[in-house]
C-alpha cells in the first residue's frame, strides 16, 4: 500500500505487479481493495494500481462544511502524482463516471478505458435505482451503524447464496472514512457537464472502450446509450450480473477485459 497528497485528500492506494499500468477506480461506497479478483488476474500482465476515493476507504475525509470534491481532478491529481501517463483506466458506477469525464477532457490520452455499471444516465435510469442503493447514497446512517450494507449492488440472493463474499465487500468498505462520510453526507455538487453536455462530448473520445454492464443493472439501457455515441466503443452485457458486475461476477468480467486488452494492446 502507499499514499499519495492530492488536491489536500491524503489518497490511499494499493499496487501490485509490473506492465503497463491498469487504475481501477471503485464506485460509490466502495474501495480499492474491493478490486482484489482483478488484482489477482491481472498482476501477472499489468501494473494494477487502485486508490480510495475521499470520503472512502483508507483515504482521509473531505470537510463536512464543504461539498464532495470532483473527482475527475481527483484522478487526475492522482495519475500526475503518480508519474502515470498513458494508463488503462477500469471503473464501475462512480469510479466509470469519472473516468467518462476524465475521458472527454483526454479524448486520446488513456490507452484503454473499461468503464462498468455506467452510461449515459437519464431520469428514468434514476427511477430504476433499487431504494437501498437510493438509501445508502443520500441517507445518513445513525451513530449506531459501524458495518455499511451494500445488497443494492448485487443480486437479491447474493447476501444469502454467497454470504461470505458479500460479507467481506461489506467489512472492506465500512472504514471509519466510509463511515464518517455515510452519517455526515456531503453534498454533491458536479454540475459540469450536465448529462447532456456529457452525451455530447463522450463523442469525442478516441481511446479504446470496452463497456460491461450487468444484465440485472439498473443503468443497463444507459450503458446501451453510451455504447451507441462512443465511436467504435464495445458492449459486454454479462448474464445474471448485477450492478457491480466485477465483484459478483469476477469471473466473467474479467474474461471480458482480458479478450478487450489482448484485442487493443496485445496482453
Amino acid at each position: 500500500m502507499g499514499w499519495v497528497e492530492v488536491r489536500a485528500t491524503d489518497i490511499h492506494y494499493v499496487e501490485a505487479g509490473g506492465g503497463p499500468t491498469l487504475v481501477f477506480l471503485h464506485g460509490f461506497g466502495s474501495c480499492a481493495e474491493a478490486w482484489s479478483q482483478q488484482f489477482d488476474a491481472f498482476s501477472d500482465r499489468f501494473r494494477v494500481v487502485a486508490y480510495d476515493s475521499v470520503n472512502h476507504g483508507h483515504s482521509s475525509a473531505s470537510p463536512r462544511s464543504q461539498p464532495e470534491p470532483d473527482r475527475a481532478d481527483e484522478l487526475e491529481g492522482f495519475l500526475a502524482a503518480m508519474g502515470i501517463e498513458e494508463p488503462i483506466l477500469a471503473g464501475n458506477s462512480m469510479g466509470a463516471l469519472t473516468i467518462l469525464r476524465w475521458a472527454t477532457r483526454h479524448p486520446r490520452v488513456a490507452r484503454a478505458l473499461i468503464p462498468s455499471g455506467m452510461g449515459i444516465r437519464t431520469e428514468q435510469d434514476d427511477d430504476a435505482m433499487p431504494a437501498t442503493t437510493r438509501r445508502a447514497m443520500f441517507a445518513p446512517v445513525g451513530e449506531e451503524v459501524v458495518f455499511l450494507p451494500a445488497e443494492g449492488g448485487f443480486t437479491k440472493d447474493f447476501p444469502t447464496s454467497r454470504p461470505a463474499d458479500y460479507e467481506r465487500y461489506v467489512r472492506l468498505r465500512s472504514t471509519a472514512t466510509r463511515i464518517e462520510a455515510a452519517r455526515h453526507p456531503r453534498t454533491f455538487t458536479m454540475r459540469d457537464p450536465t448529462r447532456d453536455e456529457l452525451a455530447e462530448r463522450v463523442k469525442t473520445i478516441g481511446s479504446p472502450m470496452q463497456i460491461v454492464v450487468g444484465e440485472h443493472d439498473w443503468l443497463r439501457t444507459a450503458a446501451r446509450r453510451l455504447a451507441e455515441l462512443v465511436p467504435g466503443a464495445r458492449l459486454a452485457e454479462v448474464p445474471g450480473a448485477p450492478h457491480n458486475v466485477y465483484y459478483e461476477a469476477a469471473e466473467a468480467y474479467n474474461a471480458v477485459v482480458v479478450q478487450f486488452l489482448e484485442a487493443v494492446l496485445g496482453h
